[in-house]
């Protein structure tokens, strides 16, 4: 991986508007979402968990995700993040070798996430990765999820609170970056993207603010999750009916992306 590339998508979250990633799910995608201008592509854990066949929430085996992150460096030149849910494991020493491996085939950024697990955790794992890859010179942007909302870990009263406190905690330990999925009030955001000297990534959701508003807030990434996965799984869901039901050809070319088109997307071998 160039030093190069992980420069870049540091960069990339100093900008005035947020870096907006419309997550990808598999080579594919990331290559149909490089080719419509993203300056860096990210993953959505559901999304690829979905494609590979396993259920979302840590089911996917870590040399899957590995094969799959090897995949998605290989189709597209931007930087590419890759998210590893709590790292597949409990063990932060096993976590920093998957990241290291992840380093050396050239993902640029990883998520990382506490869910319902101890925050010390969390930061045992990180420091752990620090500690690992300054043993091989490699970089990797560590973008430190927190479930404290989306999960609903604590109080609502008390989730900002919590949030601030969490992030402050991974700031200490050598995170690169905030990832709060569910934070969406504009008091909220303004609060923790003022209380934790990280950027701050939120996750889109029906209701939230556009991009240069979210900019004004404080917000530095903007990222889809698992939206389009799911948009596009529900699309194909309706054809696949439709077709089974009546056999009828025409409603499965309606909003289809002509093959020529795809083609021209993807390299050979």
């Amino acid at each position: 991986m160039s030093k190069e590339k992980v420069s870049l998508f540091h960069k990339l979250h100093l900008n005035p508007l947020p870096l907006i990633l419309p997550n990808a799910w598999d080579a594919g995608s990331a290559r149909l979402i490089e080719n419509l201008g993203a300056p860096a592509v990210a993953t959505s854990s559901a999304g690829v968990a979905w494609s590979l066949g396993y259920r979302d929430g840590r089911w996917l085996p870590v040399e899957e995700a590995i094969a799959a992150a090897a995949r998605i460096v290989r189709a597209v030149e931007v930087p590419g993040s890759f998210d590893i849910e709590n790292g597949y494991s409990d063990d932060p020493r096993e976590v920093a070798a998957a990241v290291v491996r992840l380093a050396q085939i050239g993902v640029a950024g990883i998520n990382l996430e506490d869910g319902a697990d101890a925050p010390k955790l969390m930061v045992a794992k990180i420091e752990a990765i620090r500690d690992a890859l300054a043993g091989t010179g490699a970089g990797v942007f560590v973008n430190a999820r927190t479930d404290v909302i989306l999960a609903g870990l604590t109080d609502p009263a008390r989730q900002v609170a919590e949030v601030i406190r969490r992030g402050r905690l991974y700031a200490a330990a050598g995170a690169d970056g905030l990832f709060v999925p569910g934070l969406r009030h504009e008091g909220d955001i303004k609060a923790v993207a003022a209380g934790v000297s990280l950027p701050l990534n939120v996750m889109a959701w029906a209701g939230l603010a556009d991009a240069a508003a979210l900019a004004q807030l404080g917000v530095r990434r903007l990222s889809a999750g698992s939206a389009i996965p799911q948009a596009a799984l529900g699309t194909a869901e309706g054809l696949i009916h439709g077709f089974l039901e009546t056999g009828a050809s025409e409603p499965l070319f309606t909003a289809s992306k002509p093959f020529g088109e795809l083609q021209k997307l993807f390299r050979g071998a």
